[in-house]
């Protein structure tokens, strides 16, 4: 038994929970875990896990979601989370891929010699990182 807990996963809140899982399953290559792969009305809950079984995003319904409007901070962004890729030419393509699953350019720092990156925002308005980095 760990001395800590252990992060079991982020939970992202959405007001379409099995939209935002489906951006989010197609960007990171995720799958459902057992139970969550077929759509149920009303459903509140979904959770995303890798190829190894271990949990990685889930996804809480709210009535209500107000869009993040960062830079701004008229609506906080409260959180984000950072994706690394290898290379500039995977940081393009994934920018690319993210774009066609609904994501939204907010911010380009490619010109960043050491820290290559983009701001993007889910379908849901959650800002994200792409970034070109290391371990």
């Amino acid at each position: 038994m760990s001395d800590y807990p252990e992060l079991m996963h982020t939970a992202l809140d959405a007001t379409d929970v099995r939209g935002l899982a489906e951006f989010y399953r197609e960007l990171l290559g995720a799958e459902y875990r057992p139970g969550d792969e077929t759509p149920e009305d009303g459903e509140d809950w979904l959770v995303l896990v890798d190829e190894h079984g271990r949990r990685v995003l889930a996804f809480q319904r709210v009535p209500v979601l107000d869009r993040p409007t960062w830079p701004s901070h008229d609506v906080p962004k409260q959180m984000h989370l950072d994706f690394r890729v290898p290379t500039a030419g995977e940081l393009e393509r994934h920018r690319r891929r993210a774009e066609e699953l609904g994501a939204t350019l907010l911010y380009d720092r490619t010109d960043d010699k050491e820290e290559p990156l983009y701001v993007l925002a889910d379908p849901a308005g959650h800002p994200f990182c792409l970034l070109v980095g290391a371990e």
